[in-house]
């Protein structure tokens, strides 16, 4: 089964994981928008990334598990909404695709993962303790949203269960 762990919004990740392996971990992709040079996320590539990932795979072995993120308070109204299209964005293209996707909200896999209360840079932490072979793509401060991304994956793949 190939897990697809997205950590949705301008600066996330998608983690392409498959049994229990992190085979490919992308930055979000983005493209400029309008004359103030803000970034969007580039739906078509985010279509790309994933249908190259997926050629080979029956549709049925793969589980799109996109992080449920809601408004937070104190949160700009341009970027809650630019955040919000960009989650849009990813359902829109995961159920054009007829992929199966799930929501989880941050503190179910942060739980699991004894990330409640911690630093963001803690997930990365545990990404790298977790998968060693994999830290040296997650040196960076920045990469805390590739490892969110990666936990988000391994959560899914550790506590689902066939319906």
């Amino acid at each position: 089964m190939l897990i697809i762990g997205i950590d949705p919004g301008i600066s996330g990740s998608i983690c392409f994981f498959e049994d229990g392996v992190i085979k490919d971990v992308v930055e979000m992709p983005t493209m400029i928008e309008g004359k103030k040079n803000k970034k969007q996320v580039n739906g078509s590539q985010i279509f790309n990334e994933i249908s190259e990932k997926i050629k080979k795979i029956d549709k049925k072995n793969v589980k799109v598990v996109i992080e449920h993120v809601t408004a937070m308070p104190g949160q700009g109204v341009t970027s809650m909404f630019n955040f919000g299209q960009s989650f849009g964005i990813l359902k829109g293209i995961c159920s054009a695709m007829q992929l199966s996707v799930y929501f989880v909200r941050p503190a179910k896999w942060k739980k699991y993962f004894n990330l409640i209360n911690s630093e963001k840079d803690a997930s990365r932490t545990r990404a790298i303790e977790i998968f060693p072979y994999y830290s040296s793509n997650l040196s960076r401060k920045k990469d805390s949203n590739k490892a969110d991304a990666i936990l988000l994956a391994s959560f899914f793949f550790e506590t689902y269960k066939e319906e």
